[in-house]
């Protein structure tokens, strides 16, 4: 069974691992706390999600208090590509008038870092967010994890990045965050045929839905657990909540409602 995680204030609430981290920080921000409007309300973090740009950085502005730095973003794709956060020239902050700062996110669904302070960002609305860190707090991850992105392999590349970024480091934790649950995931047999030999075979993890001949209800996060285990990852905590069903509605759910906002999960280093 999940640990219960942790909610903080209603003003702009988070939800965070039950277990802190040594040496990180990290948190998935809701819907709350935000300047957003239906089908955007409120903590809209996505620029490309249709929503008005300067509403967005609004959203980003207010969270920027929270961040030890401005977040290194990505340009999303549903693919495997991890960029190496420590590469690129630090982030403008918004409202910045830096030109010589990196303003385009390089394409990737996957980032990591050895710097303290540099926060790694992913954007979500169903898909899963992944956090992966070796137990020391020395090197850290973050990986978008839909069902496309996880059968091709986007867990394996993050810790392929982060092994060769830290070769020493002898235990690794993940975090799995909010996203679409297991009851509400229904796919079909393109979608089961895309884990064959990679958790489709597994007791639970996809369900024949009695109802509709074709079509599986689908555990996103039990296959994300799964895929983890097997990358000798020894600690790992999935917080099970689902963005579709949750019933206090705070988190945005592209399949539930279509156009709509994105969450951000975010994660550091401290250092020394």
């Amino acid at each position: 069974m999940p640990e219960k995680p942790a909610i903080d204030s209603p003003a702009l609430a988070i939800v965070r691992p039950a277990q802190p981290w040594p040496g990180v920080t990290l948190f998935c921000t809701t819907r709350a706390g935000g300047v957003g409007t239906p089908p955007y309300d409120t903590l809209n973090l996505g620029l490309g999600a249709g929503d008005d740009a300067g509403i967005v950085r609004e959203n980003r502005a207010r969270l920027r208090p929270m961040l030890a730095a401005e977040p290194f973003w990505l340009r999303q794709v549903h693919g495997s590509t991890v960029a190496d956060g420590d590469a690129f020239s630090p982030i403008p902050a918004v409202g910045s008038s830096d030109t010589n700062a990196a303003t385009d996110p390089p394409e990737a669904d996957a980032a990591i870092t050895a710097r303290p302070g540099r926060v790694l960002a992913i954007l979500t609305a169903d898909c899963l967010a992944v956090v992966i860190g070796d137990a020391q707090g020395r090197v850290l991850g973050a990986a978008h994890a839909g069902w496309r992105g996880l059968a091709g392999g986007v867990l394996e590349a993050t810790l392929t990045a982060l092994r060769q970024r830290a070769p020493h480091a002898t235990a690794w934790r993940a975090w799995i965050g909010p996203g679409i649950g297991a009851t509400a995931f229904q796919v079909g047999d393109d979608v089961r045929e895309a884990f064959a030999q990679a958790g489709s075979e597994e007791p639970g993890l996809f369900v024949a839905d009695p109802g509709m001949p074709g079509k599986w209800l689908a555990d996103l996060a039990g296959l994300a657990r799964w895929r983890l285990e097997r990358l000798d990852v020894t600690q790992i905590e999935s917080c099970g909540l689902c963005t579709v069903t949750d019933t206090q509605g705070r988190f945005f759910s592209y399949r539930r409602d279509g156009r709509t906002g994105r969450m951000a999960t975010l994660a550091w280093l401290h250092g020394a």
